[in-house]
């Protein structure tokens, strides 16, 4: 009877938004725009019916999202790396991090459609230049994130491995690094919803190579076929908060039974024997 009371509570408002969104856009599509310009926001059961339901429209996108599933996972990859060399080499020494702290908030600032067409010229248009806006997009969560969760140790441990002679490393590998992974997995979560972002953003102005998302978007907005295009951004969304949960799920299970921020203290409070 608690799980059920649990689920109703969790689930409840969600639903509750997503019923004032479908009315809201009813709403919009049958009450404010004409009929003769309800082609651009056609109705939810359309976007369903030509979008999902439909088989060669079904298939596209599917085909589609795994392009962009596999830049965004490559680049995803790619950022985890070069941001948990950065974040190590920062936290070792002050000089490190006032060196390329900098530059890090720099990367995260650059206007990414602005260097689109550059990404282009360097790496051509295919999946090598949208791994390229992924990282880009990505890395500076997987930067931050592991850094605060590495400098954030507290100081008291930090004194017992100096009265027991530690070594830089060994402080590292047995103190640091383990008490950053909460941060870490929140870093990927948000790199990997930034990761598809990129990937779609890069497919759509590169516009060759092999059909992402974010060249499916293109075309049915050329077209004017608008249910098509809404069912792709929905797909996109989709996928955006898959792998967000996937990497959600894997911090619960990783971290989750000695982490506060992955639900430790919710689940040890709600344990029978807890006062």
């Amino acid at each position: 009877m608690k799980g059920l009371k649990r689920r109703l509570v969790l689930g409840l408002p969600p639903l509750g938004v997503l019923v004032l969104i479908l009315a809201g856009w009813y709403l919009t599509t049958y009450r404010i725009l004409e009929p003769d310009r309800r082609f651009l926001l056609p109705p939810p059961h359309e976007v369903i019916a030509e979008g999902f339901l439909e088989a060669k429209i079904r298939m596209d996108i599917l085909e589609a999202g795994w392009v962009t599933l596999k830049a965004a996972l490559i680049g995803l990859a790619i950022a985890f790396v070069i941001g948990s060399v950065l974040a190590v080499l920062m936290a070792q020494a002050r000089w490190v991090e006032r060196s390329l702290y900098p530059w890090v908030i720099f990367l995260q600032t650059i206007p990414i459609l602005a260097i689109v067409p550059v990404i282009g010229f360097w790496f051509g248009y295919e999946l090598t230049a949208r791994v390229v806006v992924c990282v880009i997009i990505a890395v500076f969560p997987l930067v931050i994130n592991p850094l605060q969760g590495l400098l954030g140790v507290e100081r008291g441990l930090h004194d017992l491995l100096t009265l027991a002679r530690a070594k830089p490393f060994t402080r590292l590998v047995k103190l640091q690094i383990p008490a950053a992974m909460p941060q870490v997995f929140v870093g990927l979560q948000s790199a990997a919803g930034l990761a598809i972002v990129g990937a779609v953003v890069g497919d759509f102005f590169f516009g060759r190579g092999e059909i992402g998302l974010g060249l499916l978007l293109s075309r049915y907005s050329s077209r004017l076929e608008s249910a098509e295009m809404l069912a792709t951004v929905f797909a996109a969304a989709i996928l955006g908060m898959a792998v967000f949960w996937v990497f959600g799920a894997l911090g619960r299970r990783l971290v989750g039974r000695w982490s506060d921020a992955w639900g430790a203290a919710e689940r040890q409070s709600a344990s029978p024997g807890s006062s």
